[in-house]
């Protein structure tokens, strides 16, 4: 049986000329986190508040938005917010444009880990594609990285490359989604599937590229940058509630 969408309805920022309400859907197993967030749910479970950092280049910080309140990060606290009334959300947004895995990596310390965060969204692979960087470049980074958030106790997320005209025709693409995939799991980190969620919009769905991105057919928009941020809280929140029902069985043992 197929797995359920996740779907809200947003009104697109660039619809190709039409005003209709475009579906913000993804299918469950595209979106949901794999491990279960264990530092966010000990926080959700003792009414403490929640950090978030969010790290990455020129999608993270918001290029192709209308404001930065609807870049994703912005987004994204309002809607982790909506699903945790009762615990304060703060998400800092540490986007720099043109960035690459190994730029992020060299400013965790001030950036990233002085925020003490719970949790790290970290966006990563999408300037190494268009540049054309052999792999091996990535690999080194991201490895050195996720040791470096491990070592600090935050939960970590990887976002991977947007599915976009300019990205997709590079001749690495695929090899950088696996790549973020393969090392995701072999450090047991959670990965959110920007890149198989935005393709499934095209090529599923048959939402045109003009409905979820910016007319330089590279960054997302507000309804992309909504979706993804709405997507995201969901995931979130799904793999913090699994977590404090796990520990919460296995205390009755």
């Amino acid at each position: 049986m197929a797995a359920a969408a996740a779907t809200v309805t947003l009104v697109p920022a660039h619809a190709e000329g039409t005003a209709a309400a475009v579906a913000c859907s993804a299918p469950a197993d595209l979106v949901r986190l794999n491990n279960p967030l264990k530092r966010v749910a000990q926080r959700i479970a003792g009414g403490q508040s929640l950090t978030i950092v969010a790290i990455g280049s020129s999608s993270t910080a918001g290029a192709g938005a209308s404001t930065p309140e609807r870049s994703y990060p912005s987004r994204l606290a309002v809607e982790l917010q909506a699903l945790l009334p009762r615990i304060p959300v703060t998400v800092f947004n540490r986007g720099v444009n043109g960035e690459e895995s190994k730029d992020m990596v060299a400013r965790f310390d001030r950036d990233v880990l002085a925020q003490n965060p719970d949790l790290v969204l970290w966006q990563v692979g999408s300037n190494s594609v268009l540049r054309d960087r052999p792999l091996r470049e990535a690999n080194g980074s991201l490895r050195d990285g996720l040791k470096r958030l491990g070592a600090a106790g935050a939960d970590v997320v990887l976002i991977n490359p947007q599915y976009a005209p300019k990205v997709i025709v590079k001749h690495d693409v695929d090899g950088m989604v696996d790549l973020i995939d393969l090392t995701a799991k072999e450090a047991n980190v959670d990965l959110f599937q920007r890149f198989a969620v935005m393709r499934y919009w095209r090529l599923t769905e048959d939402i045109p590229f003009g409905a979820f991105l910016s007319p330089d057919e590279l960054h997302l928009n507000d309804w992309s940058y909504g979706c993804l941020a709405k997507l995201l809280a969901g995931a979130i929140h799904e793999a913090a509630v699994r977590s404090t029902v796990t520990a919460t069985a296995g205390s009755r043992r």
